[in-house]
Order: C-alpha cells, then structure tokens, then sequence
C-alpha cells in the first residue's frame, strides 16, 4: 500500500511526535543512535502508515548529507528534530564553565547540530520544527520562533486516552505539566492554536520523579508531550496534502 508522503524524525527514540503522522498513514522514519544497529524495527498502523525506528549517529555531518541524498527526489512532506540538549540547555549552566574548560567548542559544535538539522530540512523544502527547551541556541544559532508548555496543547488528548500509555506514573494526565520549550521553524511550518487543559498548580511534580542521568530518565523527560505532537499534526498535514 502506497503511504501519503515520508515524515523524517531526527534524534527521535521514543516516535511519540510521529504517531499521528503514521495512524494517519504515512510513512515515518525516527533516527537516533539509540536505536538497535543490527535490527530495522517497524511498528505498522492500521491506516497503512508506519514508523521505521533507524540507528543514525546524528552527530556526524555526513550522515545529514547522506539522508539529504537518501531523501532528495522523495515524496518527503515534514521534519522534526530534537538534538541533545545536554550541553546547551540553560538548566545545565552550573556546568558550563567546567565543560568549556576542557573543551572550549563543546557548545559550539553542539549548537551546530541543531543546524544541520535545519539545513537539511531546508534542502528538502519541507515545514519543519527543531525543538530545545530554553537553551544556547537562542544566542549560538538564532531566536527560537515560538515556545510553548505542554498542558497548553493537553486538550487534543481525548478523555479517554488521558493516561499516557507508556509512562503513565512519570508523565501526567492529559500533559498537565509545565515545561518551557522552544521551536526554531522553518519551510512553511504552521504552529498550531493552543487548547490548554488545567494548568498545574507550582512546579510540575513530576520532574521530581524524573532526576538523576540514567539514559531512560533522559528519555523519558524529553519525550515529545502528546497533545503538541497532536496538534502539529492537524496544524501541518491539511498544507502537505495540497501540497501532493
């Protein structure tokens, strides 16, 4: 069965921004280093759409030049990115001035990943979004073009499936949590309108849950909020249809 159009993820292990892209039929591809080398997990839906999980080492440029000639000529309609934010994230400066003095590029080459991922994108001539959360690259790269908080988009989540069904004890309700985030856009991207759900009360409560460096706390803190990912979906797909 012939998909809608291809939707890229890059630094993307947990597929979250990508599930409404595949259920509603296209094909979608996550690269991350996380992911398996040796084995091409693809996860199908039922309207004929999938998300193909790939091993990439991002951090190496050509790579992107690679994927740019993989996916140059293809019916490719959207990208996303979310690089590693370790070494740029404002909530990491009491660390900076020890990591600059051992390496003083290590900002620098971290912010360029963030716009090779622009550059590809660009070279595609697709919409797409790169998101950090408040972060170097405002001053390194550019100024971010939105930001948002993801109870701001909790209510694309339908009732039923407020729980999240993979980290329901870290990840609220409906995305009721707060979490400044930051997106540098670009190709035509359209930032969708907001439905909030009740906004928390203080701090979130579940980043005290979330400390620590393990690698699945890691992932679990940057998941893509699943009410956004909704809503960047209806925003952006009406555009890349009339587009084929």
């Amino acid at each position: 069965m012939q998909t809608k159009g291809i939707v890229l993820s890059l630094y993307d292990f947990t597929g979250e921004a990508l599930k409404p892209w595949a259920k509603a039929g296209y094909t979608c591809y996550a690269f991350d280093i996380q992911h398996d080398p040796d084995t091409l997990s693809i996860t199908h839906y039922d309207g004929g759409g999938m998300i193909r999980y790939v091993h990439t080492d991002l951090h190496n440029v050509d790579v992107i030049a690679s994927l740019q000639s993989t996916f140059t000529g293809t019916n490719v309609v959207f990208g996303m990115a979310f690089p590693v934010c370790t070494d740029l994230a404002v909530s990491g400066a009491a660390h900076f001035s020890r990591k600059a003095k051992a390496d003083p590029e290590f900002q620098i080459r971290a912010s360029n990943h963030a716009r090779w991922c622009a550059s590809l994108f660009e070279a595609l001539e697709i919409p797409y979004f790169i998101e950090n959360p408040v972060s170097r690259l405002a001053t390194l790269w550019r100024k971010p073009n939105y930001s948002f908080h993801p109870y701001e988009y909790g209510e694309y989540i339908p009732d039923a499936e407020a729980e999240h069904p993979r980290w329901p004890d870290y990840i609220a309700a409906k995305d009721r949590y707060t979490k400044k985030t930051c997106l540098w856009t670009g190709g035509g991207f359209t930032m969708p309108p907001k439905r909030p759900t009740q906004k928390p009360d203080g701090y979130s409560q579940q980043h005290l849950k979330l400390g620590g460096k393990s690698q699945r706390t890691k992932d679990i803190r940057s998941a893509t909020p699943r009410g956004f990912a909704r809503a960047v979906f209806e925003a952006n797909v009406k555009e890349t249809e009339l587009c084929n």
